[in-house]
């Protein structure tokens, strides 16, 4: 008999070599019903995979993260089961789930796939889910498995076993479709019930643009039609909140081929915004003891292998300029730059927390098959900041940043969000994570009691901390569910010593400083991407680049919007007048597509009692208001930050 530990600390005994399906069956049918995958030993195993020894035991269902992603992860193998029987001899490259369902790489061969084709693909997987078909695990000796891919001329695959160890692979197979891949999987097809193919685009090889370009099938899946239905009208929502959509419609920003990929252009809409945000990160900063401080676009090589980023994030730098024999790259991050400011004068127990913040500039080579809109970009303008601080001050310090978030969320209207605390893995220590075992364990538990005790919502993930030390990816949802990775706090206890940072202690000896990197605003680019697809285009009135428009009846009442146009912009105030020659319908209707908060009709009333007909963005008529009225509440609103 082994003993099965469940989540509240119940122990349960079952047989050697029963699954987590069958304890789910001994609990209630209806519960192994909704079984997908289990946690054991806080490893995701198949639900149907034999536990042979004492374990901790969570069954996983579609509401857990793991679960749905499992859900899609083994809808990737049936939508690739239904192509492989449409196109005979197709090689397939990847298929991972997606923050919102799958997608698989493939390689057609000459033939073509297009929009066409999707519902006769759907109708195919439709009728494999039915089969009920069960996903099998098999483990194999790597020699089997690189037998088996070659006798199918499959390089894709033959790539990929190259890195494997053996004793740690394994095929997966359901209905006639296998394929290598390391799991885990739920029961069977059977629990598929919705399927819908989004997407088909070109992908290449590795993402490498040297490589060939394969077939990427987008499609997500439900375990009911209901779901799905309330996906899709989702997505229509979310195409008419696409940032790049409302991007060029109201002139925010930006691509040029001749600029390059990934490297938006701010047109004068989209300036407007960042100083806006710059403002408000500038005034929340000082009052919070921030000192601003401003570093150059480049660097010298020796300056990256001194932070250690050159080994650990060159892949994601620009290749580097040589002038005169040194080398220099252009900066990806601004956490040397603050480093080398700090040592630059000798500091005193009496000077910390020393904050250092900057909006810098950085510049970062992702790969062109991962570049979308302002989300994923090789220039980034970042609400960087580095806090110096001591042990004994780090919590305080902490817990600022994190109140700081709150702020943010509560001014942008965020109200779902969670704050993800990711750890490292101690089996890659001195490849991924530097080798300081005791210092993880202690910043860890450091930052988890912070959480804790301040009682913000927070998940634990392993294996994505940065090399440095613990950190916090903060998650945020729009206002129609779509989720946002934000910003960053993260714990350093390893660039101190890399710099030989000191300051002198109440002992009046030399100390390291722990170091806090953080960027509540996350970059320009992704908030404003999110701020985008958040308000619909809609911007609150402070945020507004065009804060009221007005629109005169005819020329006659050209000088009377002139002096009201002085008005405004003598309160600083963002007012524009439309003086084209169309009738005043016309103007209110491309008023409100343009998304202006505020609008005033002005008419020979509205002239003669010094005044104007306002009318609000998506609300319309409200009526006669006195100029001085309109402009000392507006000004309000917008210190306000309402």
């Amino acid at each position: 008999m082994i003993k099965i530990t469940f989540p509240d600390g119940n122990v349960r005994e079952y047989e050697a070599g029963t699954s987590s399906m069958d304890i789910a069956k001994s609990i209630s049918e209806g519960l192994a019903k909704k079984i997908l995958v289990a946690e054991v030993n806080g490893e995701v195993w198949d639900a149907t995979r034999p536990i042979q020894a004492d374990a901790s035991l969570k069954l996983l269902t579609w509401d857990d993260a793991t679960g749905k992603n499992t859900f899609w992860h083994s809808s990737a193998h049936l939508m690739a089961e239904a192509v492989e029987s449409m196109y005979p001899g197709v090689k397939f490259w990847v298929g991972p789930p997606l923050e919102n369902g799958f997608y698989y790489d493939m390689d057609l061969g000459d033939r073509q796939m297009g929009e066409e084709d999707l519902a006769a693909i759907e109708a195919k997987m439709n009728e494999l889910a039915k089969q009920n078909n069960p996903y099998i695990r098999e483990e194999i000796a790597k020699k089997d498995a690189v037998s088996y891919f070659f006798e199918k001329d499959d390089e894709y695959k033959l790539d990929l076993l190259h890195n494997l160890e053996d004793g740690h692979i394994t095929l997966y197979k359901q209905g006639n479709f296998t394929d290598l891949c390391r799991g885990p999987h739920i029961p069977s097809t059977g629990h598929i019930k919705a399927i819908k193919l989004t997407n088909i685009a070109g992908a290449y090889w590795k993402g490498d643009e040297k490589n060939k370009q394969l077939t990427r099938l987008y499609g997500i899946t439900f375990p009911n039609s209901k779901m799905l239905d309330e996906y899709l009208l989702m997505l229509e929502e979310a195409k008419k909140r696409d940032h790049r959509k409302l991007g060029k419609e109201l002139s925010i920003f930006c691509f040029d081929d001749e600029v390059g990929q990934g490297l938006p252009l701010w047109m004068p809409n989209g300036t407007i915004i960042i100083e806006e945000l710059e403002r408000l990160a500038k005034e929340t900063e000082e009052a919070a003891g921030y000192k601003r401080v401003v570093t150059p676009h480049i660097a010298k090589e020796s300056l990256y292998l001194t932070s250690g980023h050159l080994p650990y994030y060159q892949e994601s730098m620009y290749p580097p300029m040589e002038l005169d024999g040194t080398k220099y790259y252009l900066k990806a991050m601004n956490c040397p730059h603050h480093h080398k400011i700090f040592d630059a004068e000798p500091r005193s127990y009496k000077d910390l927390p020393l904050r250092l913040a900057e909006y810098g500039t950085c510049y970062r080579y992702e790969q062109s098959g991962e570049l979308m809109g302002l989300m994923r970009v090789r220039c980034l303008h970042m609400n960087d900041a580095h806090i110096y601080c001591t042990r004994e001050q780090f919590g305080d310090e902490f817990r600022a940043v994190n109140d700081m978030y709150l702020k943010y969320f509560n001014i942008f209207g965020i109200d779902k969000y969670v704050m993800r605390l990711s750890l490292h893995d101690p089996a890659k220590l001195g490849q991924k994570y530097v080798n300081e075992p005791e210092l993880w364990k202690e910043t860890e538990a450091m930052v988890r009691d912070v959480l804790i005790e301040s009682k913000i919502p927070f998940v634990e993930v392993q294996d994505e901390a940065a090399f440095y030390g613990p950190k916090i990816d903060v998650q945020i949802w729009s206002v129609i569910g779509r989720e946002f990775t934000l910003a960053t706090n993260q714990v350093d206890f390893a660039q101190g010593r890399r710099f030989n940072l000191s300051y002198n202690s109440t002992e009046n000896k030399p100390e390291v400083p722990l170091i806090i990197h953080r960027a509540p605003l996350g970059t320009h680019e992704r908030f404003i991407g999110f701020l985008l697809e958040h308000y619909a285009g809609k911007f609150p009135l402070w945020l507004a680049p065009l804060q009221v428009k007005l629109l005169p009846i005819s020329d006659k009442f050209m000088d009377y919007c002139q002096d009201v146009l002085k008005q405004f912009r003598a309160a600083g105030i963002r007012a524009e007048i439309d003086d084209r020659n169309e009738k005043i319908g016309k103007k209110i209707r491309d008023t409100e597509l343009m998304k202006v908060p505020y609008m005033l009709v002005i008419g020979e009333k509205e002239m003669n009692d010094q005044s104007g007909a306002l009318r609000i963005q998506g609300q319309g008529d409200q009526g006669v208001i006195k100029i001085d009225e309109l402009v000392a509440r507006m000004k309000k609103d917008i210190s306000d930050r309402v």
